[in-house]
């Protein structure tokens, strides 16, 4: 009977002491972090849904060109799973970045148990008696730093409305949550001070300018900043307008002024050669926006070497100094044949909105 009694009690021991290392070796795991590239989208939806007009008409958004490159590139890299091919691989629930869009009335979907099961049932059924709700914002569901947006209706017709109209706001939100890891890549190695200092003295602007940005040229007309490497070059060009009226923020005005700067100072070994806008093979796009709350007029476009084959994309603007009668005029330009070249847009236009007065 002791004997019993002594093994019963060492087998609860073992079990109870298996359980804690069990659990403690849980609570010691290390949790991931996300990982993933700038600009993907993990699209968690069935498969009948992605191959159908909900799955067209998100790609037809997501995956449209983004403004304003000489090759199309899309807004977004798109990755189709189903909520099972999810769940086969570990590293599928590691990215940084979600879409999960689910039909609540089908109650059968896998896609919308799993976005149910996320949400709770309370907000489903909100949904349904309100139609304003249609979508939802997770975080760190499966490692850190992963965002994870949720669309949902109560019927395909109801989803593809919604896939249109929260379009923009989906766009802003998963720019925001890469602006992290634009800024991590851009200042990976610091930033350059002296240059920062000689900009801040010479026209009194601040802003971050990368360690591997040099400068080309400061002529008290001109301050151009350039970052070489072996496939592209980047280039970032700021003037001091003297402000006059509103006529100056306008499209024509702003093309005049980088094809003035394009005439005088940039060319290519070709003699006779310079930079100008091309506004025939693609369109100037226009938008009026804040950088760090100052009125700017942001334009995108295209360039090229007059009489030599070279182009490339641009993004330059006007933004209005509120403490003086003045217009800072910035472009940031982009030579990288063969490259893509979203991502190093995206770069350049970050390091832009660094700008303050």
């Amino acid at each position: 009977m002791k004997k019993t009694v002594h093994v019963i009690l060492l087998n609860a021991l073992f079990l109870l002491l298996t359980g804690c290392t069990e659990d403690a070796r849980r609570g010691l795991s290390p949790i991931p972090t996300a990982f993933g590239n700038l600009n993907e989208i993990v699209v968690v939806m069935d498969a009948d849904m992605w191959d159908g007009a909900v799955g067209d008409t998100l790609r037809y958004y997501y995956s449209a060109a983004y403004p304003l490159l000489p090759q199309p590139e899309p807004i977004f890299d798109l990755r189709h799973f189903t909520p099972l091919e999810l769940s086969q691989d570990p590293l599928r629930k590691e990215l940084r970045t979600y879409l999960v869009v689910g039909n609540l009335s089908d109650r059968d979907s896998p896609a919308t148990k799993m976005i149910v099961n996320d949400i709770g049932e309370e907000k489903a059924r909100k949904a349904k008696e309100d139609k304003e709700y249609n979508s939802a914002i997770g975080r760190d569901k499966w490692a850190k730093g992963q965002l994870l947006i949720y669309e949902f209706g109560y019927s395909e017709d109801e989803l593809i409305a919604i896939l249109k109209e929260n379009f923009p706001a989906v766009r802003k939100r998963v720019n925001q949550h890469d602006s992290k890891k634009v800024d991590a890549y851009v200042y990976l190695n610091g930033e350059n001070k002296r240059l920062e200092e000689e900009v801040k003295e010479d026209i009194n602007v601040s802003m971050r300018i990368p360690s591997d940005y040099f400068l080309a040229l400061n002529d008290d007309n001109i301050i151009w900043m350039r970052r070489e490497t072996d496939e592209t070059s980047s280039n970032i060009i700021l003037k001091k307008i003297p402000y006059t009226d509103r006529s100056q923020l306008s499209k024509d005005n702003i093309i005049a002024i980088r094809d003035s700067i394009g005439r005088q100072y940039i060319s290519s070994t070709l003699p006779g050669t310079y930079m100008q806008t091309n506004d025939v093979d693609l369109p100037v796009l226009t938008d009026v926006t804040k950088i760090n709350g100052y009125y700017t007029l942001e334009a995108r476009g295209i360039w090229e070497i007059v009489d030599d084959y070279m182009g490339g994309a641009f993004m330059s603007c006007l933004i209005l100094n509120p403490n003086s009668n003045e217009l800072l005029f910035v472009d940031g330009f982009l030579h990288a044949p063969g490259e893509d070249k979203r991502d190093i847009m995206q770069y350049i236009e970050h390091i832009i909105r660094t700008i303050k007065f």
